[in-house]
C-alpha cells in the first residue's frame, strides 16, 4: 500500500481538493485526482491509496448518494476524518466573455445545481444547463469549448485558464460540504469528547414500525442522530438500507449499546467508523441525558451482578 498517497474525486481544482489541502498531513503526501468517487474508494480498496477524500453530505442537497452507496456495499471501508468546507460558487468563462448574455449553456456537479437554482433562474433563465463530472470537470470543459459557464470554486479559474464573471453566487446562505477521509478498516482513533459513529443498517423484515425499531435503539440510550437516510439495496423495490450519524464514539457505553442492539435486531449493520466532528470541541457538546453515561451505564451493571448473585 501507498502510505504516502491519497486520491481525491478530482479532476484539479475541485471543492473536494480544496478540502482535502486543508488537512495538515496533505503537505507531505502525493494527492491523486480520481475521476469519481468509486474509482477515488476502489485505489484505497486495492491498496494504490491510503486513503480517500470524498463528499458525502451537503446542507442543501443532503447526503451525496455516490458515497454512501459505495461505502455501504463492497469491501469494507473506514472513516477516519472529517472536513467542512464553506461553499460558495463562482461562474467561470473563457476570456472575452464580457456578459451573462453571452452565455447559453452552463455545467457544474449535479449536486451544485440545486445551490444555484434561484441564481439560475434570475439571471439565467434560458440557459441550458448539463451536468459534469465535478465542478471542475465542467470548468474543463469550458476551456474546451464545450460549455459557455461553468459553476466552480473560484480557485479553479487560473488552472484552467478562465476567468470568475460572477462570484459568491449560493442560493442558501452559510452552505457548507462535509468531506471525509476513508481508509482500510482498523481500530478507531481514540475517543475525543467531540466525536461521531457512522453506520448503515438494513431493515429485516418489512412490517408497521420496523424503522422505528431501529431508531429505538438509539433513543432510549440517549444517543442523537445528525443524519439519517435511506437507501436502495437493489434487491427489489420497497427494499432499504439506511446511512447513519449518530453523535458519540462507539466506545461510549450509549453507543456501543445502541450498535449491539442494532446488531440484533438488523440482518445487517456496516460500521463505517467512529471519528471527531470538524469544528467542534467537547466544550460545544450538548450535556447527556439523565442516565446515559459511561459511569450510569456501569453503575446499572454493577448493580444487575449484585442482584443475579443475591447482594442486593
Amino acid at each position: 500500500m501507498s502510505a504516502t498517497r491519497y486520491t481525491y474525486l478530482g479532476p484539479e481544482g475541485t471543492f473536494t481538493e480544496a478540502a482535502l489541502r486543508t488537512l495538515p498531513e496533505a503537505a507531505t503526501r502525493e494527492l491523486i485526482p480520481m475521476v469519481s468517487v468509486p474509482a477515488a474508494l476502489d485505489a484505497v480498496r486495492h491498496g494504490d491509496a491510503a486513503a480517500a477524500l470524498v463528499p458525502i453530505e451537503n446542507s442543501v442537497e443532503g447526503g451525496v448518494t455516490a458515497t454512501l452507496d459505495e461505502l455501504a456495499s463492497g469491501e469494507p471501508l473506514m472513516i477516519y476524518r472529517e472536513v467542512v468546507l464553506p461553499i460558495a460558487f463562482a461562474l467561470l468563462v473563457r476570456p472575452g466573455t464580457a456578459a451573462l448574455t453571452d452565455i447559453k449553456t452552463v455545467t457544474g456537479h449535479p449536486v451544485a445545481q440545486p445551490q444555484v437554482r434561484n441564481w439560475l433562474r434570475a439571471h439565467l433563465p434560458n440557459a441550458l444547463w448539463e451536468s459534469a463530472a465535478s465542478n471542475a470537470d465542467g470548468a474543463r470543459l469550458v476551456q474546451e469549448g464545450r460549455f459557455d459557464a461553468a459553476f466552480a470554486g473560484e480557485f479553479a479559474a487560473a488552472t484552467y485558464g478562465l476567468q470568475a464573471l460572477v462570484t459568491e453566487i449560493h442560493d442558501a446562505e452559510n452552505a457548507e460540504t462535509r468531506f471525509v477521509l476513508v481508509g482500510r478498516p482498523a481500530r478507531p482513533a481514540a475517543p475525543t469528547g467531540a466525536d461521531k459513529t457512522s453506520v448503515v443498517v438494513w431493515l429485516g423484515e418489512d412490517h408497521p414500525g420496523a424503522l422505528l425499531e431501529l431508531l429505538q435503539e438509539f433513543a432510549v440510550r440517549g444517543v442523537n442522530l445528525m443524519l439519517i437516510q435511506s437507501r436502495p439495496t437493489g434487491a427489489g423495490i420497497g427494499n432499504y438500507c439506511f446511512a447513519v450519524d449518530a453523535e458519540g464514539h462507539i466506545s461510549d457505553r450509549r453507543v456501543g449499546e445502541a450498535l449491539m442492539g442494532l446488531k440484533r435486531i438488523s440482518p445487517k449493520v456496516r460500521f463505517l467508523g467512529s471519528y471527531p466532528r470538524a469544528g467542534v470541541t467537547p466544550q460545544d457538546v450538548r450535556p447527556l441525558r439523565a442516565g446515559t453515561s459511561d459511569g450510569e451505564f456501569m453503575d446499572a451493571a454493577d448493580w444487575l451482578a449484585r442482584s443475579q448473585d443475591g447482594r442486593i
